[in-house]
């Protein structure tokens, strides 16, 4: 596998921050890999205590877990604050702190469940993230999370290589990798956690161009955080070539798909 290159976690913080009042109306992808989520926590037990939200965002998870675990303290939190006072805002009765998966501000033993949609794959370092979770959760207490794979809009990452070699710029691509399933096997080693599921699931959206589909992932905040990332995308007479590229290998007359791939895993302290 490549090496993941690493993430600018601070303009990741900004570019998250800048669309807390706009995500929600693109985040369409990321309603449905809550709501999954929070359906395989159905009916798992975990001990009495705390519930704590890492990258709550706006509050698509952080719902159906007041529902979930109604009658514990749930704590909201994301590295953006505007992200942490938006959750906030439509949970009132809930907790809420700006927090770092990688550092997390909680004391040792001190959450029953920590839960994560579509956050985890702009950590630089799983590891350190599952390490923080063992650490804080108490012994029987449940990871539920659910986080972007590798193939991951594989459709605009290969076009836009191919657009990029075709230029001729010495550098291929600076599109981040994100995790595959044994690479979360890998960071599981040493956190005290015992894998308890762990699957990938595709799921898919249509748009009508590749511009729509940048404008979405843009209103998201999902812009490019590699740290090595040049000033832009590509020059013009790149993107342009992309596009084509894109929409003859995948798209069909009026539309293109996009497809994001969903790594699942819950896991409990031993």
């Amino acid at each position: 596998m490549t090496p993941p290159k690493p993430v600018d976690r601070a303009l990741v913080r900004r570019n998250f921050a800048r669309q807390a009042g706009e995500y929600e109306r693109h985040a369409r992808v990321q309603h449905r890999v809550a709501q999954r989520l929070a359906g395989l926590l159905e009916g798992l037990a975990w001990p009495a205590g705390p519930v704590l939200e890492v990258g709550c965002g706006t509050g698509l998870l952080s719902r159906p877990l007041a529902r979930l675990c109604a009658g514990a303290p749930l704590i909201l939190s994301d590295l953006a604050h505007p992200m942490t006072c938006t959750a906030a805002g439509e949970l009132p009765r809930t907790a809420a702190v700006d927090a770092d998966a990688e550092a997390l501000p909680f004391a040792t033993d001190s959450c029953s469940l920590i839960a994560s949609a579509s956050v985890y794959q702009w950590l630089n370092s799983l590891a350190a993230a599952f390490s923080e979770a063992g650490r804080v959760l108490r012994p029987g207490g449940v990871l539920a999370l659910a986080l972007f794979g590798g193939r991951t809009l594989h459709e605009l990452r290969s076009a836009h290589r191919l657009a990029v070699a075709e230029s001729g710029v010495a550098r291929p691509s600076h599109a981040l990798n994100f995790p595959g399933l044994d690479d979360l096997r890998r960071a599981l080693q040493g956190s005290g956690l015992q894998v308890l599921q762990l699957f990938s699931e595709e799921e898919r959206e249509r748009h009508r161009d590749v511009a729509e589909l940048l404008r979405g992932l843009k209103g998201l905040g999902a812009a490019n955080a590699a740290s090595d990332r040049p000033a832009g995308l590509a020059r013009r007479g790149v993107m342009l070539r992309m596009q084509q590229i894109y929409h003859a290998r995948y798209g069909r007359p009026g539309e293109i798909p996009a497809t994001y791939e969903v790594l699942y895993l819950l896991a409990r302290k031993g």
